[in-house]
C-alpha cells in the first residue's frame, strides 16, 4: 500500500478521490447557500446550518473533509514538481492563443488562488462560528410546529454580503476559478480512476463542463442577490 502512494500512479489516484470527494460537498454546500436567496427571513439557512452544526453524522465527517483538503493539496503540489522535473520543458500544445489560459495547463495556479480564498472564507464565517461565535445571536425558528432556539447564521453570512462590495466581488471571482478547476479536475479525476476511454471521455468532458458551469454560477449568485437587492 505505501508503495502504490508513494507512486505517481497512486499519487494520482488518490488526488482524483479526494477531489471528487470534494466537490461532492462543494455540491452540497452550494444547495444550502442558496437558501440565502430564497428566504430572506433567514430561517431556511438558520435551520440548514443549525443541522449541519449539530448532526452527529457532519461532525464525524468535519475532520474527514480537513483531511481531504490537506491530501489534495500536498498531493496537487507533490505531483507538478515530479511532472515538472520529469519534463522542464513544456511540449508545444496545438492551441497557442488557449492553452496558457487552459484550465488544464493551469490546475495548480487555480487551485491555489481557490485555497486563499478558502482561507479568507474560514476566516469570515467557520471561525466564527465555530470558535469565537463573534457576531452571533440566538434566535427562534418554528420547526414542526415547536420554537427551536438556534445561532442566527444568516445574520453573519447575509451581512456580509450586504456591508461589502468587495467581497461580493472577490466571492463572484472565486467562484468562477473554482468552476475552472473543476471543469478540468472532474473528468480527469474519474479519467484516472479508470474511465478513461475515447468515448467516457467525451461525455466526461461536457458533464464537467456543465457542473462547472452550475457551481460557478450557483455560488455566484448569492452575491449577486445581495448586491442587486440590498
Amino acid at each position: 500500500m505505501s508503495s502504490f502512494m508513494k507512486s505517481s500512479i497512486g499519487k494520482k489516484f488518490f488526488m482524483s478521490v479526494t477531489g471528487l470527494f470534494l466537490i461532492t460537498f462543494i455540491c452540497v454546500h452550494l444547495s444550502l447557500n442558496l437558501l440565502l436567496i430564497f428566504d430572506d427571513s433567514g430561517d431556511l439557512f438558520n435551520m440548514a446550518a443549525h443541522f449541519m452544526a449539530t448532526n452527529p453524522a457532519i461532525k464525524i465527517m468535519e475532520p474527514v473533509l480537513a483531511l481531504g483538503f490537506l491530501v489534495h493539496i500536498i498531493w496537487s503540489f507533490v505531483i507538478t514538481l515530479e511532472n515538472r522535473k520529469a519534463r522542464p520543458i513544456s511540449y508545444n500544445s496545438g492551441d497557442k492563443v488557449l492553452s496558457p489560459i487552459a484550465p488544464s495547463k493551469n490546475m495548480l495556479i487555480l487551485g491555489g488562488l481557490v485555497l486563499a480564498f478558502l482561507v479568507m472564507h474560514i476566516a469570515q464565517f467557520w471561525w466564527k462560528f465555530k470558535i469565537t461565535h463573534e457576531g452571533l445571536t440566538a434566535v427562534h425558528v418554528m420547526q414542526s410546529g415547536v420554537s427551536v432556539e438556534m445561532e442566527n447564521a444568516y445574520a453573519v453570512v447575509a451581512g456580509l454580503f450586504k456591508s461589502s462590495a468587495l467581497y461580493c466581488i472577490i466571492y463572484i471571482v472565486a467562484s468562477g476559478l473554482l468552476g475552472l478547476h473543476i471543469s478540468h479536475g472532474f473528468w480527469s479525476a474519474l479519467h484516472t480512476i479508470g474511465w478513461n476511454n475515447q468515448i467516457w471521455r467525451k461525455r466526461l468532458e461536457v458533464a464537467a463542463r456543465i457542473l462547472a458551469w452550475v457551481i460557478a454560477v450557483g455560488f455566484a449568485i448569492i452575491p449577486l442577490y445581495f448586491m442587486i437587492k440590498f
